[in-house]
C-alpha cells in the first residue's frame, strides 16, 4: 500500500480535510469561548467537550495522512461530525445567540455537513 492514494482528487481531498480538522481542532484551543458558545445548554461540560472534540479533530486529520490509520481514523471523524451536529442545529434554530453570522448560513452549515461527511468517506475508504 502506497502512502498516498492513486487518484489525485483522493490526494487533494485528503489534504484538504486534514489541513481543515487540524485547524478546527487547533480552533478548539485557541477559540474555545466560540465554540464553548455553540453547545447546546442540554450538554455537560461544555469546555470538556470542546477540548475532547478539538483533540479528536487533530488526531482524525492527522490519521487519515497515514494509510494505516487512514480508514479508522475516517470512521472516527464521521462520529465526530456526528456528535457535533447538534452544535450546528443549536446553532441554527438560535441565530439571536449568533448576530455575526446570517441565519441563512446557519442554516446552509447543516447540508453542507452531510456532504463534508460524504467526503470523509469517499477519501478515506480504500481505492478499488
Amino acid at each position: 500500500m502506497s502512502f498516498l492514494p492513486a487518484s489525485l482528487a483522493r490526494r487533494v481531498a485528503l489534504f484538504v480535510l486534514a489541513a481543515f480538522f487540524i485547524g478546527a481542532g487547533i480552533g478548539h484551543f485557541t477559540n474555545a469561548e466560540f465554540f464553548i458558545a455553540i453547545v447546546p445548554p442540554y450538554l455537560p461540560a461544555a469546555a470538556a467537550l470542546v477540548y475532547v472534540s478539538g483533540v479528536f479533530e487533530i488526531l482524525g486529520g492527522l490519521g487519515i495522512l497515514h494509510p494505516r490509520s487512514r480508514r479508522f481514523a475516517g470512521y472516527g471523524l464521521l462520529a465526530l461530525l456526528a456528535a457535533v451536529y447538534p452544535a450546528n442545529l443549536h446553532m441554527a434554530l438560535h441565530p439571536e445567540l449568533f448576530p455575526d453570522v446570517s441565519p441563512a448560513m446557519l442554516y446552509a452549515r447543516l447540508p453542507f455537513q452531510l456532504v463534508f461527511a460524504g467526503a470523509v468517506w469517499w477519501a478515506t475508504q480504500p481505492e478499488r
